[in-house]
């Protein structure tokens, strides 16, 4: 299913499911950086003049390593919608941007940001 000019309430509907997304991801963002803002300031040292434990400072540092983890995946996945959204814009959304194929319906629903068939994303899954 290729949503074209054709069928612009379709469109619309994917419009407003990735802005949602957007949204979602830079509030997401927003607050593991907010959180890991204050976590920093609050782990610089111990005023009590005693050394922090060292588990203490190992979990700290999972949690940080953690969080930064998530945001670098929120920020692909924040590319990817965009991407998206640059193509309901350019008037190729639902195109696989491999093979220039439509992209099922059901796959559009699910990943409205994906840009390739399931055909091509097996293709590259196999070279990984």
């Amino acid at each position: 299913m290729v949503v074209k000019k054709s069928n612009p309430k379709k469109l619309e509907q994917f419009r407003k499911s990735l802005l949602k997304i957007k949204e979602n991801i830079v509030h997401d963002i927003k607050n593991m950086t907010a959180v890991n803002s204050a976590d920093h300031k609050d782990n610089v040292g111990d005023v009590s003049g005693h050394a922090l434990h060292i588990a203490d400072v190992a979990t700290d540092m999972y949690d940080r390593e953690f969080n930064l983890g998530l945001a670098s995946n929120d920020r692909e996945l924040l590319n990817h919608v965009e991407g998206a959204l640059k193509r309901i814009q350019d008037k190729n959304f639902g195109l696989c941007t491999v093979c220039k194929k439509s992209i099922t319906a059901a796959r559009l629903k699910a990943l409205p940001y994906v840009e390739t068939c399931l055909k091509c994303q097996e293709e590259i899954e196999k070279k990984k």
